[in-house]
This record gives C-alpha cells, sequence and structure tokens, in this order.
C-alpha cells in the first residue's frame, strides 16, 4: 500500500520507487495488477518439481479419505523419481488435504430449540470405587442447559428406568422427545437402516407421554449437548491429576458429589445464553407434560415387603434392606449374580437402595451399614448399686466392682455376706487396702470364706502389689520320684510269696 501510496503522489515509478524505497520494476508490477483488478498479495504460480506428481499425490489422498500420512506420500513418489525433499512433499500434501476437505466438509445447520421439546442422555465411565468401574448417566435438557448426572453400577433397562424418572421429577416434567444413543436397552436392531426400537423401552416412554429418538449410529455430532455433558462431568467428577480430586471411598460419596457438581453447573451463567439453567428451567417447566404419581415400576422387578428385621425375602433367602425401609413395599431383581433391590420414595422417584450378591437358602446375606449403631451393651456388665450396702461395697473402689462381676460370672454362694465383710475390713485396714485385695481375689478366682482375709494379711507384709504369677516353665503337678521303689518293693513281694510256697512243700 506504501507503494500505491507513493506512486499515486509523484506519477513516476523512479520517483515512487524512490520514497517507497524498493526497485522501479516492483512499483511498475503492481501498478499494472490493480489496473488488472488483481489482488497485490497474489503471486505468480512457479514451476516446482513436484508439479509433475501432484496428480499422484491427489488420488492417493482421495483413497485415504484425506488420511494419508506425507511421509507415505513421500516414499511413493520417490519412488517415481521425485528428488526434492519431504519438506515440500509435507506442504503439498497438506494443500490436497485442504482441498479435499473443502469439498467434504459437512456442514450444519444451527440447532433452534424449542422449551420443553427435547431432553438428551448419555453415558460416561466413572470412577473406580473398591475395585468396581461406576458409570455416569448425563442428561441434558436442550432448551435451558440445565444437566442431571447420576451415578449407576450398570446400564441395564430397569437402572436406565429409575435414570430417567429421577432425571423427570429432578426438572418437574416430562419432555416430548428423549434423544439417546443405540444402546441395546433402546435399539434392538437396524433393518434397511431404520431402528428397531426395545418394546420394554416404548412401554417406558408411553408410561411417560413420551417419545424416545436415537441418533444416527456412530455420529455423536447428532447429539452434541449431551457429548458435551459427559465431557465436563467426567472432567470435574473423575479423579485425574488435572483437578485433584480424591478417590471415593463409597458409592454414597459419588452420589454426593454429582449434586454438588449438578448444583454447580446449573446455578452458574451459560456461555451461549448468558443465563442460568436454572432460571430457564423455570420458565420450561410451563412447556413440559406432567409426570405420573408412580414410576414405571414393571421393569424393577416384583415387589417385596420389607419385615421388621428390615430384611426381604427373594427365593428363600433373606437380604438386608436400609432400616428406614421397614413395613414399606420395594422391587427386587436379579441382575446376573447381584440382587438389586429399588424403592420409590415419596416424591414419587425411585432410586436404588441395595445391591448383594447371591446368597443361598439358609444363609441371610446382610450389610451392616442398612442396621442403626448398636448401643453399647458393655454398660450393663457395669455394676450399679440398688441399696445402701451395695453402694457401700462399690464405693471402695474398681476392684469392688471387679470383684463383683467375677464374683457373679463364677457363682459364688453368699455373695452379700462377703460383701459386708470386705466393708466391715475397709474399716480396720485402709480403703485402698482393701479395694486392692478385692481386685486381686477378682483376678486369681479366690472367692473362699477367708481369702480375702489372707490377701489382706499377705499385702501388709509383702510389698507385691499385684499377685505373683508363675511362668510356664514351672508346674504345679506332683513328682514321680516316688514310684522310684514301686518295681523292687515288688519284686520282694514276690521273691517272698514263692519262699513260703516252698516251703510248704
Amino acid at each position: 500500500m506504501e507503494i500505491l501510496e507513493a506512486y499515486d503522489l509523484t506519477g513516476s515509478y523512479r520517483a515512487a520507487a524512490e520514497l517507497a524505497g524498493c526497485d522501479h520494476h516492483t512499483v511498475a508490477r503492481y501498478v499494472k495488477m490493480r489496473a488488472a483488478g488483481q489482488h497485490p498479495d497474489q503471486r505468480r504460480h512457479r514451476a516446482r518439481a513436484i508439479d509433475d506428481y501432484l496428480p499422484k499425490i491427489e488420488e492417493l489422498v482421495v483413497r485415504s479419505q484425506g488420511r494419508i500420512r506425507a511421509d507415505v506420500v513421500h516414499k511413493r513418489i520417490a519412488a517415481m523419481g521425485f528428488t526434492g525433499g519431504e519438506r515440500t512433499t509435507r506442504r503439498t500434501v497438506a494443500e490436497a488435504k485442504t482441498q479435499f476437505r473443502a469439498g467434504r466438509r459437512r456442514v450444519y445447520r444451527p440447532w433452534v430449540t424449542e422449551p420443553g421439546l427435547w431432553v438428551q442422555y448419555d453415558f460416561g465411565d466413572g470412577p473406580v470405587i473398591k475395585g468396581r468401574k461406576t458409570t455416569l448417566f448425563c442428561a441434558w435438557v436442550a432448551w435451558s442447559r440445565f444437566r442431571v448426572v447420576i451415578p449407576i453400577w450398570d446400564k441395564t433397562l430397569p437402572t436406565i428406568t429409575a435414570c430417567l424418572d429421577a432425571t423427570f421429577r429432578r426438572i418437574g416434567g416430562v419432555p416430548a422427545y428423549v434423544l439417546t444413543d443405540n444402546e441395546k436397552t433402546v435399539t434392538i436392531d437396524h433393518v434397511a437402516g431404520i431402528a428397531v426400537r426395545n418394546p420394554e423401552i416404548v412401554e417406558v416412554a408411553r408410561h411417560y407421554g413420551t417419545t424416545i429418538r436415537t441418533c444416527l449410529p456412530a455420529d455423536p455430532e447428532t447429539k452434541g449437548g449431551s457429548e458435551s455433558t459427559v465431557k465436563i462431568a467426567k472432567a470435574d467428577l473423575v479423579p485425574r491429576d488435572v483437578n485433584l480430586r480424591e478417590q471415593y471411598k463409597t458409592f454414597g460419596e459419588l452420589e454426593a458429589a454429582c449434586r454438588t457438581f449438578c448444583d454447580e453447573v446449573n446455578s452458574r451463567t451459560h456461555k451461549a445464553t448468558r443465563r442460568k439453567p436454572i432460571e430457564r428451567l423455570a420458565e420450561e417447566r410451563q412447556r413440559l407434560h406432567p409426570l405420573p404419581r408412580r414410576p414405571f415400576t414393571a421393569a424393577f422387578g416384583t415387589t417385596r415387603r420389607v419385615t421388621w428385621e428390615s430384611t426381604i425375602s427373594v427365593d428363600a433367602v433373606r437380604y438386608s434392606v436400609p432400616h428406614e425401609l421397614i413395613d414399606t413395599r420395594v422391587w427386587a431383581r436379579f441382575h446376573g449374580d447381584e440382587l438389586i433391590v429399588t424403592a420409590v420414595e415419596e416424591n414419587g422417584s425411585a432410586r436404588e437402595v441395595a445391591r448383594h450378591h447371591r446368597g443361598q437358602p439358609g444363609s441371610p446375606v446382610l450389610d451392616d451399614t442398612h442396621y442403626p449403631p448398636r448401643e453399647d451393651k458393655e454398660a450393663d456388665r457395669t455394676p450399679r448399686a440398688t441399696s445402701a450396702e451395695e453402694a457401700a461395697f462399690l464405693q471402695l473402689g474398681p476392684g469392688a466392682a471387679s470383684w463383683l462381676i467375677e464374683a457373679g460370672a463364677a457363682g459364688v454362694r453368699r455373695i452379700k455376706a462377703k460383701m459386708a465383710e470386705a466393708v466391715a475390713l475397709s474399716k480396720l485396714y485402709s480403703v485402698a487396702e482393701v479395694d486392692r485385695a478385692l481386685g486381686t481375689a477378682a483376678v486369681t478366682a479366690r472367692f473362699a470364706e477367708k481369702d480375702l482375709l489372707s490377701i489382706l494379711d499377705y499385702q501388709a507384709v509383702h510389698e507385691h502389689a499385684e499377685p505373683i504369677r508363675r511362668s510356664e516353665d514351672h508346674s504345679l503337678q506332683p513328682g514321680t520320684s516316688a514310684w522310684s521303689s514301686f518295681g523292687a518293693a515288688a519284686t520282694t513281694a514276690s521273691n517272698i510269696s514263692e519262699y513260703d510256697e516252698s516251703d510248704q512243700l
């Protein structure tokens, strides 16, 4: 532009060249290009050594659908006689691929969504909990951009039904269409390019008053909204180095994290709509169909009544469920070697409440987390005075309490009389000495009439506060040294008897 401006000012090639600092031939060339209506940056094509191989390069790019590598192309044309460098080949292959894609690029029309029309869902790989892999059910309301993420253990039809029911109840209504991928729970076959629906999912959709639609096979771009939801959920919920999230210890922690994630993303301003999804959802609820009061429970299995023991019976085996469900009705079904128990809450939403391995008749399958914490039963073994005599004895100290517990377990006779004797001895000896003697008696199981007095006398003479315990090397069993003369005595007696018999003869 400086060259052309200098020419317009002077009207001379050489004068404009002096002002612009270039050759006058350059000024003449740019002036002629402007006069011919050409772009000043356009350059004349110069013949290159690779031009003779352009047809072959284009053929290879078309045959590979634009996926062939430049180094493979360079080897092919080098075998045909090309002597140029690999850099030239790479530049030429890049140009050929750009032209190839330009003629075959998919053009998308923006999807203008309507309130209450579409809900999409897809699945993503969740974190591993206790060596078992989880899955993230990710739903996305197209118009309001409201997201729902629910962790699940499997992708069976009853689980998907429960997730759909939870999604509908969380958004407060049912949309006209539900868009998803071609999972076996939705599409069982394709005939002449037409998707054949799973009859069971059709019954589920009919119950809620919606229609199940599927995207094109192997074409995630037709449901890009749910794809983005899965990507965002995995980036935030799955423990990785980029988010520094700790590993989940229980499935409940993952459920709480998913609920927190949904609250965060639905409460912040969306970059496309410049509004919060939860605010737009309040407007979209006016266009959603009303929810049925009861979920579609036919897919959850058979009904069972929870007993007062917080268990249900399936095939003569008792399985535990959370104690909050006592005297309610739940649904149980087998999936492989696992029993899955589903409950319907008061608001009508269905959720999985228990999962057990298949048991055997006569052996209940119980989960300690399904029961409230047990009370400390050790408090029942602590002596509590019910009379003045008992209070006086227990006031001696912890040794007295230990003596009473051990004496009761040993079935000692006249316990009350011996307790009164200990109280009387505490007036002759110190209370600490009597309490120590009672503790020693409890440890050594000495509950006879004079044992307590004997221990007190021993403690008064000796300095040992604790009873002396013999080692394993010492034995209280009497020895056999007295048997050493038994053989000689028997031999003598035998000789005497023989002598007497011979005398008589």
